[in-house]
């Protein structure tokens, strides 16, 4: 059977949904089977067992377009460009991108890296002086879509 979601209690998981025959059935957490949790208005195709829904399944897709993201803010390539230029080899252009990992790593590598004659710490050193260069000659849009809006890695 058919139906749209009436509410859901997010700290029970238990639900109502409205048949497409006017009856309103309940659903619990277990009985949903989308990955995205239930949202009010969302349509389901689902079992009946009484007055319970079971195996319900999300069916309106354009639906899911709608679920609101917060927007990633921008980031300014010149700060970031200015912080790998004067802070590359610790890394801090990398946390203001968002790159933890990364930033962590290159800041391990530069200070542990004394330790081996600074080899290791004058490499990261030019690696942060190419990214600053990069960032400088990449356009502001393409900028914002490979470092800022991207699905960030651990590194």
């Amino acid at each position: 059977m058919r139906g749209k979601v009436l509410g859901v209690d997010p700290k029970t998981g238990k639900g109502q949904i409205s048949g497409e025959d006017g009856t309103r059935y309940q659903f619990d957490r277990e009985d949903w089977s989308a990955k995205i949790p239930p949202a009010i208005g969302a349509e389901v195709d689902f079992e009946v067992d009484g007055k319970n829904a079971l195996s319900v399944f999300r069916t309106d897709t354009a639906g899911l377009s709608k679920i609101r993201t917060a927007p990633k803010p921008e980031k300014n390539k010149i700060v970031a460009a200015l912080l790998a230029f004067f802070l590359g080899g610790l890394g801090v252009h990398k946390f203001y991108l968002g790159y933890n990992g990364a930033g962590i790593a290159m800041a391990l590598i530069s200070i542990f890296g004394i330790i081996l004659l600074a080899i290791p710490t004058a490499i990261i050193g030019l690696i942060a002086f190419v990214e600053f260069i990069i960032y400088l000659v990449t356009d502001d849009e393409d900028f914002q879509e490979r470092y800022v809006e991207n699905e960030r890695p651990w590194f």
